[in-house]
Formats: C-alpha cells, structure tokens, sequence
C-alpha cells in the first residue's frame, strides 16, 4: 500500500532537441467520449506541471521519476502529431512546483520541492522561442503545493503552499512582476493553507478556498472550509463564505455563468464527494451534484472547462491508500449533475491535465504503482 502525504519532504541552458517520438496514428477519427493513447513522453513524470503554449504545444517540466526524486527535464508534446520532443531542463529539479503562462509567452516556474525535500525559493523562466530557461528573482518564502495565478495586469499571485523546514502552511502571498523580475511580498491571507485552489474571478478578484491547515499527513491535515478574496488594485484579503464541505487536494473551475465549481478533494471524513458552486455576487456556495468517484486532485488544477461547457475530471487517486483512478467524469452546469464518460487506459493520479488549442484534452504522466511515462488525449 502506498502511504500519501501531504508535503513530500544567470544562468542559461542551451535548447536541445532529440528524436520526436512516434506519433499516435489512428485509422480514423477518435469517436466522441473517449480516450487515445498518444505518444509516451521521454521520461515518467508525476506532480508536474503540463502548459498550453502559444504557438498550441504542451510544455511539460518537473515532477519526479523513479523512487519519486525531483528532476529538471521538460518536454512539449505536439498535438498534431502526437508526439513528443525533449526541450532544455530547468535548473533547478522540482516537484510540486507552480507553472505559469505570462502575456509574454513565457513560462514562469516557482517553488516546489527539490531533491534535499526541502520547498524552494528559486523560480525560473521558459522561452518557447529559444526553448531555454533563465533563472529569474526569488520568492521571499521557500514554498511548495501553493497556488498562482495571472492577474489582469500580467503580475502573477501566489499564495500559501507548505514553506520551511518543517514543511507548515504559509499565509503570506507574493506577487511577481514580469518587467522587473521581481517579488514582492503582499497582504497576508486570514488564514494559512496548502493544497488551496485560487479561482481568477470576472471582477479581478482572486477567490482562494480550502487547503490543508495542519501537518505533513493527513492524520493531522485539518482541512479548511474557509474561503478569501483578494483584491489586486488594494493588496487586502477578505473573508467570504465558507464552504458547506472543509476540504483540501480539491479542484476549482470556473464555469461560463460566472460561477465556480468546487468538486473532490479530502475531507474530514476522508473522500468529498459532494461538489460546490460559489456565487461571487452573493459571497454563498451551494450544493451541487456528487461526484461517482471520490477523487483528489494535486495541484487543483484536475479539470477542464470544455468548448461545450462541461467540466471534464479524470484520473486520480480513490482515497488515500486505494489504487488510482482510471474513471471520468462530466460536470453539466444546467443540471448540476455528473455523468460517467469515457476511462481512461490506464488508471493513474497526480498527472497533468490540459485543455488543448483543438478542444481535446491532454493527460500526462501520473502514478500508478509507478511513475508513469504514458499520455492519453480526451475527444469531447
């Protein structure tokens, strides 16, 4: 069985490019609902982060590999062709980290967990155009399984995650400016989390909600219920509605009508199955349908919104010692009901999860009884 825990304990690389591996062919087109399997990437990767470039390629960094120790390699995989090609490493090995697409095109990498299983500092920036990395300012707090997100003015929010040695949850946010490659520190939310989500809002608020508020396991996680609000223009946190279910590893997405579903994750009971609507114009959350699975998420970052509006969730782990989740699942938000799709090949979790340029979805690597190599793309 495998134990879970919460926390696991100027520069610049020259590009290289090696053989693309061979593209997923099919007789004809992949039917509606269902999963094909693409081309495997170079390495296994599991807590990665995978981001939708410009130019419609997937850059895939970090994670860890074999006995779950940090790497620095990264790789884009081609949608069209369905393969996949090795580009530069990071500098830095990291596992639990934040990736973010800046107005520029560049990646920012932040945080997350090195090889010594300590939470870093160091962030760093991708270049799709030269495919090389370069190192970049440091946050002022050493962080992992923290959230970021792009504000409406091209700065990047990043808030709590588990900091220091003793890996505890962190209050303090930070804000990153692209012109100047720096940080800066800003509002401290009310409360300090880890494995939070944070939703961008229509009004450029930030909504930030659960996360873990206790130790290393989840014997002691305490999951939070507690949600905030952070305004960019004043840097102020602000409390709003709590959630009806505390929990932590959940997802959130925002769906066209403004508001934001909530869904999986843990609980105090252990599973959240029961999903979550928050209304920013009220401040309220409402029940919503339950999910089939109980599923947890790593990054809260295991949905995507459909073309169609749908919610896609895939994948991930059943409980804390069950083997991982090949089942899928389909938020509709004019029923407020979840409906089984298509599963996927291989059961896995702490994959990542990306909406394609072409309305696909694109799972890479995961776990399952090892790191996992293995990519399937989703046809709505």
């Amino acid at each position: 069985m495998r134990t879970r825990y919460l926390f696991h304990t100027g520069l610049v690389a020259v590009a290289a490019l090696v053989t693309l591996t061979p593209p997923a062919t099919h007789a004809s087109p992949p039917a509606a609902d269902t999963w094909t399997m693409a081309g495997a990437m170079h390495q296994a990767h599991v807590y990665h982060t995978a981001t939708l470039l410009p130019s419609g390629l997937v850059l895939v960094a970090g994670g860890c590999t074999v006995s779950c120790v940090a790497t620095a390699s990264a790789e884009l995989y081609h949608p069209h062709t369905g393969s996949w090609a090795s580009t530069s490493a990071m500098h830095v090995p990291r596992l639990q980290f934040t990736a973010t697409l800046l107005r520029d095109g560049q990646v920012l990498a932040a945080g997350g967990i090195s090889t010594d299983g300590n939470p870093l500092t160091g962030a760093e920036l991708y270049n799709p155009r030269t495919s090389v990395w370069t190192i970049t300012g440091s946050m002022h707090e050493s962080r992992s399984l923290q959230t970021a997100t792009l504000l409406p003015d091209g700065r990047v929010l990043v808030t709590g995650g588990a900091g220091g040695s003793n890996a505890s949850p962190l209050a303090e946010a930070e804000l990153y400016d692209p012109r100047a490659g720096t940080w800066t520190l800003t509002g401290a939310m009310h409360q300090a989390r880890a494995r939070q989500t944070a939703t961008l809002l229509p009004d450029g608020k930030v909504l930030v909600a659960g996360g873990a508020a206790g130790g290393s396991n989840y014997a002691n996680a305490n999951p939070l219920a507690s949600a905030e609000l952070y305004n960019p223009r004043t840097g102020v946190w602000t409390m709003t509605g709590a959630m009806h279910d505390p929990r932590f590893s959940h997802s959130a997405t925002l769906l066209r009508n403004g508001l934001v579903l909530v869904a999986g994750g843990y609980d105090a009971g252990g599973d959240a199955l029961q999903a979550e609507l928050y209304d920013p114009h009220t401040g309220s959350w409402t029940r919503t349908g339950s999910l089939h699975h109980a599923i947890n998420f790593q990054t809260g970052e295991g949905a995507a919104r459909l073309s169609s509006g749908l919610v896609l969730v895939a994948g991930n782990a059943t409980n804390l010692s069950n083997p991982s989740l090949a089942g899928a699942e389909l938020y509709n938000p004019r029923t407020g009901a979840w409906t089984l799709t298509g599963s996927l090949h291989e059961p896995r979790d702490g994959q990542a999860e990306t909406l394609l340029s072409t309305g696909q979805v694109l799972v890479a690597g995961g776990w399952f009884a090892s790191p996992l190599a293995s990519a399937e793309v989703y046809q709505p």
